[in-house]
């Protein structure tokens, strides 16, 4: 998921939809379709998922591609595989899982070239390319290793728009087959405040120790699942600058970020959480900060020209405040009974911690700490773990769709 690669466009159900038709109808969508076919987009990110008997690879792409398998050299033991007509501005590079060690992709002549170093000799069980879909946005080319000599099948891949099977050297079968194991998605928590920076202030306690406080025992939580790898902005108390736990994100490749705040108001009759995504404003304000060298953001945009590159970076915005509204909606449906939430619950702002522009991102007020009610409630122990498991809950809920998509 990787930033070497650019941003990763994640343009989901309707939305994404209308905001690419609407692209459609203005110059903007030739100038990207152009860079698309001088190569300068295409490989968006790579993931892989598994363990030492299988290994799944898979290269998010903007466009359809046959591969062409380049060597199988189980001895050197590295696979390279050819996606012509597909660019990979910079190159991209990254640690392996499983059977890889390591893994990177870099342009070669008429198109890009996928390395794979494994740990030890393996096959090529199956290569295919799965088209968009069902929530899907991007292509994705698959490459599923084996370390057992298994006869590939030519049966087709359901979903798939091109498949190409590889058959290795018969060998005997050592033990069954295990399922392959999905990589673990990267949610990124912020405890807000710390340091020299307490929060909001409440009779009895700080934001910024209740806010690492939740953070801690979120983080508990979803590694208690197995399925995640988590990774805390601050785990003392600390001050962390916001731009930094906004480079903590996206250095992590982080699917989610989820920053915790405990909220105040000078009317002591107030409580209840809130949930913020990002507003206009805000998307317009990272936007500037994205084509700005010495900004925080960061990006590497993929485009030919400054215009293209706009054009991706507002499509890839949109696509991500999509996600975080549906990640935010989700989330208000999980702590709901759980604790009071204001009227008016989703709300937009333009929070620094929330300018990322590829990274999904909510920031979730708790409850009020000047409310003498809720700073109660965060402050119990027992009440935290409810909440936090409300969020942990959310977050399943909001991967489980595409866990399904990248287990097919």
């Amino acid at each position: 998921m990787r930033w070497g690669s650019g941003l990763i466009a994640r343009l989901n159900g309707k939305a994404g939809r209308v905001v690419v038709a609407c692209a459609v109808l203005g110059l903007g969508v030739a100038a990207a379709a152009a860079a698309q076919d001088d190569g300068g987009a295409g490989v968006l990110k790579v993931r892989l998922g598994g363990d030492a008997h299988q290994t799944r690879i898979v290269v998010e792409l903007d466009r359809s591609v046959q591969g062409r398998l380049l060597a199988k050299e189980t001895t050197a033991r590295s696979v390279v595989v050819a996606l012509p007509q597909v660019g990979a501005p910079g190159g991209m590079q990254g640690q392996g899982a499983g059977l890889v060690k390591g893994w990177s992709v870099e342009e070669a002549s008429g198109g890009a070239r996928i390395k794979l170093d494994l740990v030890r000799a393996a096959v090529i069980k199956r290569r295919f390319l799965l088209a968009p879909g069902d929530g899907v946005s991007v292509y994705r080319y698959v490459i599923d290793l084996s370390e057992d000599g298994l006869d590939a099948s030519d049966a087709a891949v359901p979903g798939a728009v091109a498949a190409a099977s590889q058959t290795p050297r018969p060998q005997k079968v050592k033990a069954p087959l295990q399922p392959l194991v999905p990589s673990k998605k990267v949610v990124v928590i912020d405890a807000g405040h710390g340091g020299k920076d307490p929060g909001a202030l409440g009779a009895d306690n700080r934001e910024k120790d209740l806010t690492l406080a939740a953070a801690r025992a979120l983080r508990d939580r979803l590694e208690r699942s197995g399925r995640y790898r988590v990774v805390l902005t601050r785990d003392t108390d600390v001050f962390v600058p916001l731009e930094r736990r906004v480079q903590i994100a996206r250095r992590a490749n982080a699917d989610l970020f989820i920053s915790l705040h405990a909220d105040s108001q000078s009317d002591p009759s107030i409580r209840g959480a809130t949930v913020y995504t990002l507003s206009e404003k805000g998307a317009d304000r990272a936007a500037r900060r994205a084509f700005d060298r010495d900004g925080f953001v960061d990006v590497a945009l993929p485009g030919a020209d400054e215009s293209v590159n706009r054009i991706l970076l507002d499509l890839t915005q949109r696509g991500t405040v999509n996600r975080s509204s549906t990640f935010a909606e989700t989330l208000l449906h999980r702590i709901g009974d759980r604790t009071p939430l204001l009227q008016r619950s989703h709300r937009d702002a333009g929070y620094m911690v929330l300018l990322a522009p590829d990274v999904p991102a909510v920031l979730l007020e708790m409850g009020f700490v000047t409310n003498a009610e809720d700073e109660r409630a965060l402050a119990d122990p027992d009440h935290r773990r409810d909440l936090m498991e409300g969020v942990s809950q959310a977050i399943d809920d909001y991967f489980a769709q595409e866990s399904r998509f990248a287990m097919q």
